[in-house]
């Protein structure tokens, strides 16, 4: 048996997230056409790249590792962004998960400050730890992406320090250039109480 990075639809309040499909296409390009001052460094598709992002995250679906998900906003029924597993890491010698990535998240700007990032990752890290029992949940992000690192810090992920010219650049312009990567993660002896301080956070904005 090939393990393949799966999961299934996850349920919040504020988020629910979908796995990605051809019925979020109009509501992402939406949310992707609004106020895009926070994506210096982050790729998001304009609305016309849509179809080819979905492809691109699609085929990597394909290679069993990525479950990419459709950010839903509970108030509204619509996409907002998203959001994916990424990368899966095994126990040597077996098919059991050690670790996997959060990644491939944008929202937009509407959405963004609103619970629904803090709700996602709730979501996402509770399914890792408790379902799949990882030990550890990675995040990275562009070092130069102060806004990002601090959405990551904030829903209880550990900063780890910087790996220079780690991955691709998703900045406009740089084009074949590697950046620094800022590494953040959760272990699993930090879970419970990463939970209920995420928890609560998520309960404020209720």
């Amino acid at each position: 048996m090939t393990f393949r990075l799966e999961a299934p639809a996850l349920q919040g309040t504020r988020v629910r997230l979908e796995p990605l499909g051809p019925q979020h296409a109009a509501d992402l390009a939406e949310a992707a056409e609004g106020d895009r001052a926070t994506y210096g460094f982050t790729w998001v598709p304009r609305a016309q790249e849509i179809p080819e992002y979905l492809d691109g995250m699609w085929e990597r679906q394909d290679t069993g590792r990525m479950q990419p998900y459709a950010q839903i906003s509970t108030a509204t029924g619509r996409a907002v962004g998203a959001t994916s597993f990424w990368d899966p890491r095994f126990w040597p010698g077996t098919e059991r998960l050690c670790a996997v990535e959060v990644g491939f998240t944008w929202l937009s700007a509407a959405a963004q400050g609103t619970g629904i990032n803090a709700e996602a990752k709730l979501l996402l890290y509770t399914h890792a730890f408790e379902t799949w029992s990882v030990a550890r949940v990675d995040l990275k992000t562009d070092a130069r992406n102060e806004r990002s690192r601090a959405a990551i810090a904030s829903t209880g992920a550990v900063f780890e320090g910087v790996l220079r010219s780690w991955s691709q650049s998703w900045v406009p312009g740089e084009d074949g250039r590697l950046r620094d990567s800022a590494m953040f993660s959760i272990v699993a002896a930090d879970w419970p109480a990463t939970r209920e301080r995420l928890r609560a956070r998520v309960a404020r904005y209720a």
